[in-house]
């Protein structure tokens, strides 16, 4: 036994055996370098063209200033990437002061360059994580290389990468957590060293930044969730191990991989929220006690009385998460929507028009000394700008065909029976006075018995993209609820609003309340372009970021696209056929089974990536843009890499050895080719697109036009 390990160790030390590993390390080195150099050629050429602000630069460049200014705003998205565009701008001279008004005004003077390029930067860095993720699950370099290709010469992530927007970020930090699972899977036999440790904490860094950018990044939570089942399974069939081994396991992933990534969040929240501490656009989407704490709103440091008196003057905010202010304007409802009256909404934004006036119900007078509103009281709101009455009537309303039309009615403050409300305080008892902000209350008509709503749904261009309000006769209506915001009344003592002032926690999950309410909201604007989850992985439609003189479109390389649908079927393909031969207990030569399950193992975890990462789209009901599919591409284009390198290596060892390296050669190196030239083809399409339209035959790019829903 004992000559047969020194023959072995002598083999492991021979020159010979030196001289391949080193090989090996090189080719790596030299491989991964040009991978890195053609990303840094392809990414930051042209970085700073257009000079003007290109798609969704006009949001999120927007952003970024505000943070700058410390001006509050609503987003649907959490936090982070904005955060980090903003600080990119401020340490490269960006001031703030650029109004990023609409996609083509030209940054001129504006040091915007910094935040393309930092974009530009943390886009570029998934070519390279591509080639370790998949590196790290085959020890296949030509695998690694494969699946770097595909991802570096595809120019709809070229295009996406290169601009001032949150996706480049999120899908950084999604190839950083990616990686980081595959890491700690391939330390499986090195368990609590340091470097466990390290890359464990590495991923769950990556979960709470890839989820504070955007939601979507949940999804990459669920694989990692997966993956650590799987780890967690296999650790507790290992006989060898006592079980307080596969709970030693337990609590270091749960404190790594649940509450550091939680713990980071809730951080990214707090800085966020004390960035931003100044009023802006967005207060009237939160809470009356939320906009307390935010300088320059009207109820920052305000004082006003705490108790209703007949004779103020107020705003009703509707409490349902993200409502408005309840509002009018002297538009009138157009012919064939109910009664040609005054239009009632509910408006996110505060002015003029979202003030009433509260009367009793039998006279226009004021009382000359304060009368308190209480529960139960009969009352009418007059709409101070216009001097119409709330009224409602038994016309149906605008969308809510179960609800009745709610009107602006009357002249100078006199209108109808119809104008008459009963306010109730929730949980209320006789005599209860309504106070400001902390009193929830419904208002029910008198006669109809109908309660005042807001439904949520968004009226057409006739109500100003504003939201619907009408009087629901079901009077249990969870969004019929509202609350004295202001409250100006110059004969009641008055009290401090920081009373009402919310904790961290509270703003935190009101903030999420919101954004979710708001993401749920976004339906398709007219004349936007939107697109549909089957149209996706078929390149069937671009997006334009650019159509100015320098037209850019976004649009996925279709020779990768393509080449990926085919090879995602082949994948599935050779995995059934693998699961049946194992499971029918078919013979295999040594070699072949090895690749097959390196192979099979790493290509089944890409696959539940895609599917993670395209598959939930298809049941959401908001608005859909063809650059949701990038992330589900990433894992789509990998897996490629990886099945071609199998498929062409078990050709390789099935052809007498000569035949099959050239054949392996002459394939990879067509399929290179062919993906380096179709880049080069369409690579206009990424840096700019001069003179007629893809349509036009005179056009250069007239050829290039495979697909009559291109645009370009």
């Amino acid at each position: 036994m004992k000559p047969i390990i020194e023959e072995n160790i002598q083999k492991c030390l021979s020159p010979t055996n030196g001289n391949i590993r080193y090989e090996k390390d090189r080719n790596w080195w030299l491989l991964f370098g040009i991978i890195i150099i053609l990303t840094i050629g392809t990414r930051f050429y042209k970085v700073t063209e257009p000079q003007h602000v290109c798609w969704d630069e006009t949001h999120f460049g927007k952003m970024g200033s505000w943070y700058i200014n410390r001006t509050f705003f609503f987003d649907v998205h959490p936090p982070l990437g904005k955060m980090l565009i903003a600080l990119s701008g401020y340490l490269t001279g960006y001031d703030g002061t650029f109004a990023f008004e609409k996609p083509g005004d030209k940054y001129e003077d504006v040091k915007y360059a910094g935040m393309r390029i930092f974009c530009t930067l943390l886009g570029a860095v998934t070519v390279p994580l591509s080639f370790l993720t998949v590196w790290d699950l085959t020890k296949s370099t030509h695998a690694a290389t494969l699946s770097a290709v595909f991802i570096l010469f595809d120019v709809g992530l070229l295009t996406l990468n290169q601009y001032i927007l949150l996706d480049p970020i999120l899908l950084c930090f999604m190839m950083c957590a990616t990686w980081g699972m595959i890491r700690i899977g391939s330390l499986r036999h090195q368990p609590f060293t340091p470097s466990w440790w390290s890359w464990l904490t590495f991923t769950g860094v990556s979960l709470a930044c890839t989820i504070s950018v955007k939601f979507v990044g949940l999804f990459v939570v669920l694989l990692v969730g997966l993956y650590t089942i799987f780890e967690l399974w296999r650790e507790l069939g290992d006989l060898t191990k006592p079980i307080s081994y596969v709970g030693k396991h337990l609590i270091a992933r749960f404190c790594c991989l649940i509450v550091l990534p939680v713990l980071l969040y809730m951080l990214f929240f707090y800085i966020h929220l004390h960035i931003l501490n100044k009023s802006g656009s967005g207060d009237g989407f939160y809470s009356s006690e939320f906009q307390s704490l935010l300088k320059g709103n009207s109820l920052y440091n305000a004082t006003m009385p705490r108790q209703l008196a007949y004779g103020a003057t107020i705003t009703l905010k509707n409490h349902r998460t993200g409502g408005g202010y309840l509002h009018s304007h002297w538009h009138l409802y157009p012919e064939g929507v109910g009664a040609r009256q005054q239009q009632i909404t509910t408006y996110s934004h505060k002015d003029d028009n979202n003030l009433w006036l509260i009367k009793q119900f039998d006279t226009d007078d004021i009382p000359s000394e304060p009368v308190l509103v209480k529960h139960g009281d009969l009352i009418r709101l007059e709409h101070v700008i216009t001097r119409r009455n709330l009224h409602s009537h038994k016309e149906i309303a605008p969308i809510s065909k179960k609800h009745y039309q709610v009107t602006g009615y009357g002249e100078n403050g006199t209108g109808d029976a119809n104008d008459v409300w009963k306010i109730l305080i929730k949980n209320g008892k006789d005599d209860d006075i309504v106070e400001t902000v902390t009193s929830k209350l419904k208002f029910v008509h008198y006669l109809h018995h109908c309660v005042l709503t807001c439904s949520g749904k968004t009226l057409p261009k006739w109500g100003y993209s504003q939201q619907e309000v009408s009087c629901n006769p079901n009077i249990r209506d969870k969004n019929a609820l509202w609350n004295i915001e202001d409250n100006n009344y110059a004969k009641l003592p008055n009290v401090s609003f920081q009373v009402y002032a919310p904790g961290f926690l509270d703003r935190f999950l009101e903030s999420h309340a919101v954004m979710l309410q708001g993401n749920s909201d976004l339906k398709v604007k007219e004349g936007e372009v939107s697109s549909q989850p089957w149209q996706w992985p078929i390149n069937y439609r671009g997006q334009f970021f650019s159509g100015n003189n320098q037209r850019v479109y976004l649009l996925g390389n279709p020779v990768i696209w393509w080449g990926n649908i085919i090879f995602l079927i082949m994948f599935v393909l050779l995995y059934v056929y693998a699961c049946i031969r194992d499971q029918r207990g078919c013979i295999e030569d040594p070699l072949t089974l090895q690749q097959r399950e390196k192979i099979m193992e790493a290509g089944k975890w890409l696959f539940i990536g895609w599917m993670l990462h395209y598959i939930p789209f298809w049941a959401m009901s908001r608005v859909l843009y063809f650059h949701h599919y990038f992330p589900a591409l990433l894992y789509s284009s990998m897996l490629t890499g990886v099945t071609l390198n199998y498929i062409v290596e078990s050709l390789q060892i099935l052809l007498p050895s000569k035949m099959g390296n050239t054949i392996y050669h002459i394939i990879i190196g067509t399929v290179i080719s062919v993906v380096i030239y179709s880049f080069y083809l369409f690579s206009p399409l990424a840096y700019g697109m001069e003179g007629p339209s893809a349509s036009d035959p005179e056009s250069s790019m007239h050829s290039l036009r495979w697909m009559d829903s291109w645009e370009f």
